[in-house]
């Protein structure tokens, strides 16, 4: 029995250092897994969207999975460490629609400047074209973009004016009745215009030069007022702007005034067969203020109750008594002045008048 003593005493020292090595490298080994497992920090890029996610783990798939960020098969991220900082940037597919004049052009992208994407379309940019946002803009999903080609060009080009059409009333006509005395015709003019093309269409045409070179005639059409329907009338029908004669003659007029007008012969005292400016006195001769009517305005003069036409006249003479609105028209015979006497009277003023009174 004590032979055996000193070797249970031994075994039992043996098993001793055996626990104790075993423990010290259990020890050791969750050392190095707990460094192993150590903490990393993530700064995940998603478009606007930026998360600091904090993991053991170091694959960049199981990190953007834990962050809660999902992929589609066409996206993609790249990863980077900077200043010890691990960066993880998704890169979404983007459909990007260009229209490219008439052509529509549907791409994608991850994300880069307008230059770059035209650049990889083989579309070239130069000072023809108009692009619908800055080339340094970035791409977005849904992004559309127009890419104009612009060009000008100065055209020279002949057009018609159309003709206008005015109306004066007939007595002798039915009432409704209309007759087209004057047949309307239009004109012609040569335009210059700065003229923008867009994609090969017209968008803008400037004209800033018009020379007319047939002026057009307008068409006056008489409407019966049927007061005297059947009887004949030497009155003259006059519209806006106009004056149609008996004979079909058109007198045009570019403005009318009320005058006081009295009427004179040559045997008159202080007159003779001459006018203040030396013409012989006739029928269409006036007496004016040559301060109102200069000598040589062409006139057509009819009273306002509509009993008298004196006609075609002009200014060529003066009298003491005959100023401001005042006239005084030439009579062949006494008789005829007397019966003319005093009559508020309409003058039209024709062509190049110049009236001056205000």
């Amino acid at each position: 029995m004590d032979f055996f003593t000193p070797f249970v005493i031994r075994r039992k020292h043996s098993f001793s250092k055996m626990i104790a090595f075993l423990l010290a490298v259990v020890c050791l080994v969750g050392s190095l897994s707990q460094t192993a497992q150590a903490e990393n920090t993530f700064v995940i890029t998603d478009g606007d969207a930026v998360t600091v996610h904090t993991t053991y783990a170091s694959d960049p798939a199981k990190v953007l999975q834990e962050a809660g960020v999902t992929l589609s098969a066409e996206d993609i991220y790249t990863t980077e460490s900077v200043d010890g900082v691990s960066e993880i940037k998704v890169q979404r597919l983007q459909s990007v629609t260009v229209h490219l004049g008439e052509e529509v052009i549907q791409t994608t992208t991850y994300g880069e400047s307008m230059e770059a994407l035209f650049v990889r379309l083989g579309i070239v940019i130069d000072d023809s074209v108009v692009v619908s946002m800055p080339l340094d803009s970035v791409t977005y999903d849904g992004m559309d973009v127009r890419v104009d080609r612009v060009s000008e060009a100065t055209e020279s080009y002949t057009t018609e004016m159309p003709f206008e059409t005015s109306y004066c009333d007939d007595p002798t006509m039915a009432a409704g009745e209309e007759k087209i005395l004057v047949a309307g015709q239009v004109g012609q003019m040569i335009c210059t215009a700065n003229v923008t093309y867009v994609n090969g269409v017209e968008s803008q045409r400037n004209v800033y030069q018009q020379t007319v070179t047939v002026e057009p005639v307008t068409q006056i059409v008489a409407r019966g007022t049927g007061e005297m329907v059947g009887q004949e009338s030497d009155m003259p029908l006059i519209g806006d702007g106009f004056i149609v004669l008996p004979t079909g003659e058109v007198l045009t007029y570019i403005r009318k005034d009320s005058f006081v007008a009295t009427a004179y012969t040559h045997m008159d005292d202080g007159c003779d067969e001459f006018t203040a400016n030396g013409a012989p006195v006739k029928w269409g001769v006036v007496a004016v203020d040559p301060e109102v009517i200069p000598y040589g305005t062409r006139m057509f003069i009819v009273s306002n109750d509509g009993a008298y036409v004196y006609g075609l006249s002009t200014a060529e003479d003066c009298g003491g008594a005959i100023q401001d609105k005042r006239l005084d028209l030439y009579m062949p015979t006494l008789e005829e002045a007397f019966q003319f006497g005093v009559r508020n009277c309409t003058v039209y003023f024709l062509g190049d008048a110049n009236w001056k009174h205000n």
